[in-house]
């Protein structure tokens, strides 16, 4: 029997005060890159802009914040969470902001352990965690989110803390909850649950941990938007009737950092509206990626339909910037884990995240992106092809063992 990458901790395990020293000096050293490369952290200027307007009564909805003149584009539940920004110096928050979101990928590498392999023991667990942390703060989704101050890691480790829950728990659901209140994309992973909750309530007759976690993820968000609503009418009125529509608010669809389905359609039509292709391109692909990971989850992998569902929210997604794509570490996690003789597919897709290859086409101000050359569309579809390569291989794997079980 092969031995996993992860277990191999236990033949050789370093101790873990060395891990902790790894990961520190790992943290320091980026900190340091961080602010040797200026980092701007945009986004969490435009939080704070949000928790100010909300503050002053203002219009959530007609603000616009720092140079690049951007508007709020989450639901009104988000500006609430924003206010206490508005509370500290601006230097006090940017530096708050990079700790908060470098103690997040610690978090997020333990809950995605926790998701592949639940069996760690505690040490090995916090051991695994810290060496993997200092390797996967590198990678570009989460070098971009701390270059901006974005909530990516944040809305993960709420989505992963729910999955890895113990059987029967009450709070299971929460977070998830919370996230799709925050940001919409998580809501499909509240499909995933009711999915494969009822395909196997028709099996075995009884409620089970799926039906319950998105059960509670549906009356979380309900209970918070509608609360909002109540305390925020005409921005929630606002939000769900015109804002949630108007994806242009967000950028152009054909942007490099743009890594859903739709940025690719867009720069390989060289249009700024993929308009019915990329419904037609998103249904099907999104599709049959729910059914991929429905069927694992059914089967009992649920490392496998978690990861799946989270790529697939950001390839139907109309925009899904870089720094979305933070669900690497568990995919990168998911596939060490697995990598009996298949080194070289986890060492390309970890490339493929590290590897910043989308920056290296054109993407100054003046929209180059309407005109790539075929191998720049390679490049600035870096990410979403790596997914689709990962889920063709998956469903040729499938289909092997299953011929090979007949």
């Amino acid at each position: 029997m092969s031995v996993s990458v992860l277990s191999k901790t236990r033949v050789r395990p370093w101790p873990l005060a060395t891990a902790a020293a790894v990961c520190l000096l790992s943290f320091a050293s980026f900190w340091v890159a961080q602010r040797l490369a200026h980092v701007n952290m945009l986004d969490v200027m435009v939080y704070r802009a949000e928790g100010e307007t909300l503050r002053a009564g203002g219009d959530l909805y007609a603000m616009r914040a720092t140079s690049a003149n951007l508007a709020m584009t989450y639901p009104p539940f988000a500006a609430v969470l924003f206010v206490p920004l508005t509370l500290v110096s601006v230097p006090l928050m940017r530096t708050l902001a990079t700790a908060g979101n470098l103690l997040l990928v610690i978090a997020l590498v333990q809950l995605s352990l926790q998701l592949v392999r639940p069996a760690l023991s505690r040490t090995d667990l916090w051991r695994t965690t810290l060496f993997v942390a200092a390797a996967v703060v590198w990678c570009e989704p989460v070098w971009t989110t701390l270059r901006y101050g974005q909530i990516n890691l944040l809305i993960a480790v709420a989505v992963l803390w729910d999955l890895t829950r113990r059987e029967g728990s009450r709070w299971a659901g929460l977070g998830i909850g919370l996230a799709t209140a925050v940001k919409l994309t998580p809501g499909l992973f509240v499909v995933l649950l009711f999915a494969a909750g009822l395909l196997l309530w028709r099996r075995d007759r009884r409620w089970n941990q799926w039906l319950r976690t998105g059960a509670t993820a549906t009356g979380v968000f309900l209970a918070t938007t509608l609360t909002v609503a109540l305390a925020l009418p005409a921005d929630s009125k606002k939000f769900w009737t015109e804002t949630l529509f108007a994806t242009g608010r967000v950028g152009f669809a054909e942007e490099t950092a743009n890594q859903s389905i739709s940025g690719v359609l867009a720069r390989l039509m060289h249009t700024d509206s993929p308009g019915v292709w990329w419904l037609l391109t998103a249904a099907a692909m999104g599709g049959a990626a729910m059914y991929l990971a429905v069927r694992a989850a059914v089967r009992g992998d649920k490392a496998v339909a978690v990861i799946i569902c989270a790529f697939t929210a950001l390839m139907i997604s109309p925009i899904s910037w870089s720094h979305h794509w933070v669900w690497c570490v568990p995919l990168l996690i998911l596939l060490a884990d697995r990598a009996t003789r298949a080194w070289p597919v986890t060492g390309v897709v970890a490339l493929a995240f590290t590897s910043f290859a989308l920056w290296w086409v054109p993407h100054d101000p003046g929209r180059p992106e309407l005109d790539q050359n075929a191998g720049q569309m390679l490049l600035s579809a870096v990410y979403p092809l790596t997914a689709t390569a990962l889920l063709v291989a998956y469903v040729l794997r499938e289909r092997r063992q299953a011929l090979a079980k007949e």
